[in-house]
């Protein structure tokens, strides 16, 4: 395939893909005024909660992608679904319990029920990464079972690719990255591997997650080349500075934001939160500074470590570890300079002892101080709130609290609601508790949590609403399906799985998948980087599109190169199998591989003049480009 491609305008209709980016590409940013935070630049405004526009661009989205949607016929039905616009469901999963009390107390109507097509392909993204085969969609819409979408969830919890699609998940989460711009620190590629496959290993032998926090937060050893857990604590720290309380809080905001969902103990950080954060959290504006020094002292004990991996073998890589033997006072208030105001003493005080802000409990006698601090974060019952909650966001596009990252404790619990004019943060509390109560006794598993979530009714909901019945007010009660655009892995590795044409990747070994890479930032190809998928430190993987996006789908050869290649045998490609067939056979084939349904009659009938207006091979190659170039491949919906 050669030259450029020209795809007749009845084809593109309905595609929209470009202009939609286009609209949402020149969005202006809003532009926050936070100058008493410099240190954290372009990050100010990631402190800040989401507005309701946050919520209308979410909600404009969802419409405009599934406008574009062309609906098929559904041999076989929706089947193993309760809900749907009757605003009731029999479900006993405790996720539609609460979702659907919201939605009686709130005169909600919720979205229909979701078709097969949809569902599997759904399901298929969220936990794997990767659309389902064409012969697995065939098979799951022609099966009769009752409860056969549970049973594609388990299916799909079992594959080795969901510990791919969840090991970045939680490497963003955890940010294993080797370059942090924000705080100058530079991680050697050794100890993020080491640290990408501890998170690997933890999730395929279903580790439980306040072991892997606890491993994380209170880790010892001394080769973080070869023991992963190490890295989280060491890449906490702050390069070019000599104060050691810069380091310490560092980790400590760390902590709080990726174990509490707590943000905001960052601000407190640097300062008192009266007059800095009255406006932005009922907690935190009554928080101060000496008591988030009382969290930072679980860390004063503690000095990050740098040697020789294997200290008898001098050409060994440089290790970082964490040593609990380096000081032996609690915190100290003695620093003029560094990162962070200056740290002087309160009257006669000097030091801060450790003292968890939410209890104020220390360590126990002949307990280290982060494994005192590890103890403590993962017996919060807001450790589990936060748990659930970045997970939710993951499945459902925003979280019960959102952002999910800014918990404000003061404003969680419905039986002692916050003074007017305050509201309860979550928008579904009760769901919220119930979710992290569940995950606590089903002792802290992720794949438990998901299996509950995915099979819920409520994630079942069709992200399609008459818009003149759809109210933007019950987005926050999802009430509907939110899309969402795919991230660059799953766009590349989907490619890949449906064209049977393999990438070959080399990051510390080569593979085939995208989403086996150790870091983002590692993603040399420019179709990658195009969909944002962050550094893992000030710039954060974002779901926006753009034109790049637009473009690479059109122009990169990481796609054009699928639409080259027939192959033989096994390695036959996509389009080998197609041009083996009969056109009719051909279409249905690309559509039921590339996006998981049947041609409607109307796709059919322009795909069939496509294919017999001229040289067949490059039609159906321009066929192929077009459907990868649809928005019902870009999003999940």
């Amino acid at each position: 395939m050669t030259g450029r491609l020209l795809i007749p305008a009845f084809l593109v209709v309905g595609v929209g893909v470009s202009g939609l980016w286009l609209m949402r590409a020149q969005e202006p940013e809003s532009t926050v005024s936070h100058a008493e935070c410099t240190f954290f630049g372009p990050q100010r405004e990631r402190f800040l909660p989401r507005d309701q526009s946050h919520r209308v661009r979410l909600g404009q989205m969802t419409a405009q992608v599934t406008a574009m949607l062309a609906l098929p016929s559904i041999p076989g039905g929706s089947r193993a679904f309760h809900g749907g616009q009757s605003a009731a469901t029999t479900s006993t999963n405790p996720v539609d319990v609460f979702i659907w009390e919201a939605f009686k107390n709130r005169g909600v109507t919720p979205a229909a029920a979701t078709d097969d097509y949809e569902f599997i392909r759904r399901a298929s993204l969220d936990l794997t990464g990767r659309i389902p085969t064409a012969n697995r969609v065939v098979s799951f819409v022609a099966d009769t079972t009752p409860d056969k979408r549970a049973a594609l969830v388990d299916e799909l919890l079992a594959k080795p690719e969901w510990v791919d699609k969840w090991t970045m998940f939680y490497g963003d989460l955890f940010k294993n990255a080797s370059v942090f711009p924000n705080t100058g620190v530079q991680q050697n590629t050794q100890g993020r591997d080491a640290f990408n496959q501890w998170i690997r290993t933890s999730l395929t032998n279903r580790k439980p997650y306040n072991q892997m926090a606890s491993e994380l937060i209170g880790s010892v050893g001394t080769n973080s080349a070869a023991q992963g857990e190490l890295n989280w604590m060491s890449i906490g720290r702050v390069a070019n500075v000599n104060l050691k309380q810069d380091d310490w809080d560092q980790q400590t905001a760390n902590v709080a934001e990726t174990f509490l969902g707590i943000a905001h103990i960052n601000c407190v950080l640097c300062h008192n939160g009266r007059g800095h954060l009255d406006s932005l959290s009922l907690w935190g504006g009554t928080f101060s500074r000496q008591q988030a020094w009382g969290m930072s002292a679980f860390l004063s004990h503690t000095r990050v470590v740098r040697g020789l991996a294997d200290p008898a073998n001098a050409q060994s890589p440089q290790s970082w570890w964490v040593d609990d033997k380096q000081f032996n006072v609690d915190y100290q208030l003695n620093t003029t300079t560094g990162n962070r105001p200056p740290r002087q003493p309160i009257g006669t005080q000097r030091t801060v002892a450790p003292a968890y802000p939410f209890t104020g409990a220390g360590p126990q006698s002949n307990e280290g101080y982060r494994q005192a601090l590890a103890r403590q974060v993962t017996s919060d019952f807001q450790f589990a709130r936060a748990a659930v909650n970045y997970v939710w966001a993951a499945f459902f596009g925003m979280g019960i609290v959102d952002p999910p990252d800014q918990f404000d404790p003061a404003r969680l619990d419905p039986t002692d609601p916050p003074p007017a004019p305050w509201t309860l943060q979550p928008s579904n509390p009760d769901l919220l508790n119930a979710l992290a109560e569940d995950f606590i006794a089903n002792q802290y598993d992720v794949k438990h949590l998901m299996r509950l979530i995915a099979t819920s009714d409520a994630y079942q909901l069709s992200s399609r609403y008459d818009p003149s019945a759809w109210n933007p007010d019950w987005q926050p009660l999802f009430a509907r399906k939110l899309v969402r655009r795919l991230w660059g892995e799953e766009v590349v590795d989907s490619i890949s799985l449906s064209s049977n044409v393999p990438n070959t990747f080399n990051s510390g070994g080569t593979f085939n998948w995208a989403m086996q890479y150790p870091e983002p930032r590692a993603e040399p190809n420019p179709f990658l980087q195009a969909f944002l998928p962050g550094n893992r430190d000030d710039q954060p993987r974002r779901q926006d599109g753009s034109i790049q996006q637009a473009l690479v789908l059109m122009n990169d050869n990481m796609l054009m190169s699928k639409l080259n290649n027939t192959g033989s045998g096994a390695s036959q490609s996509l389009l080998g199998k197609g041009l083996a067939g009969d056109n009719p056979s051909l279409i249905n084939l690309f559509y039921l591989n590339i996006l998981s349904r049947y041609p409607t009659d109307a796709e059919k009938q322009a795909a069939t003049a496509l294919l017999g207006s001229g040289t067949r091979t490059q039609k159906a190659q321009e066929l192929m480009w077009t459907l990868y170039n649809k928005v019902d491949f870009m999003f999940n919906y």
